[in-house]
Formats: structure tokens, sequence, C-alpha cells
């Protein structure tokens, strides 16, 4: 399997991304889907909209979460593995989100289960 990094999509694309992937169920905002040079966008693996309004990206409901999510991810098999294809076919697939925290972010748990999937 390649590697899975994780990067904001606000930062600025790189060749070193390889195949760059939204996570994320929402458009970000103040991005230009021109310049976003997106390879793919996977919606089914975002958080559900009910699942992301309770967290509210709250540190102290991190781990909670992270178990809530983790279980909507089973239920997500196809989504998960067509990220697990693009892995395997790719040396690095870059998961891409559009939260502030580079520590509070569900990329962060879908990254581990992915490689934990793997």
């Amino acid at each position: 399997m390649g590697q899975l990094r994780i990067k904001r999509i606000y930062d600025e694309a790189s060749d070193d991304d390889g195949v760059r992937v939204l996570v994320d169920r929402l458009w970000p905002r103040g991005v230009a889907k021109a310049d976003a040079r997106l390879d793919e966008w996977c919606k089914g693996v975002a958080p559900s909209p009910e699942l992301r309004k309770w967290w509210d990206h709250d540190a102290d409901r991190m781990d909670e979460f992270a178990a809530k999510y983790r279980a909507e991810l089973d239920e997500e098999p196809d989504a998960v593995d067509e990220l697990l294809g693009l892995a395997r076919e790719n040396d690095t697939v870059t998961l891409l989100y559009g939260a502030k925290s580079p520590e509070i972010n569900h990329a962060v748990i879908l990254r581990d289960y992915l490689e934990a999937h793997a």
C-alpha cells in the first residue's frame, strides 16, 4: 500500500501530494474547484452531518467522536474500499480536509482507519 497523508485543502498543492482526495461531505468555503487540484471527492467517507454537528471539532469529544466515526466507516465498505484501492494503486494518496486544526479533524481518524484495514 502507498503512503497515506493528510493535508488541509487550503494549503498549496504539491507534486508530492500524489493523488489528492477531498474527504469532506461539504465543499470547503473559499476554495475554487478549479484551484483545488482534486483527483477524487469521496463524500461517502466523511462523517454524517449529524455526527459532524454533534462533534463540532471539540477536542474533549475527540475519542468519542473517533469511535462513532469508525462505526460509520464500518457501514460504508464501498467508499472505504474505493480509498483503499487508490492507496494500493498509487505511491501517495493525500486526504484533504477543510478543518482548521491539523490534529482535531476527521482525516486523522480516517487515515488511521484505512491503514488498519489495508
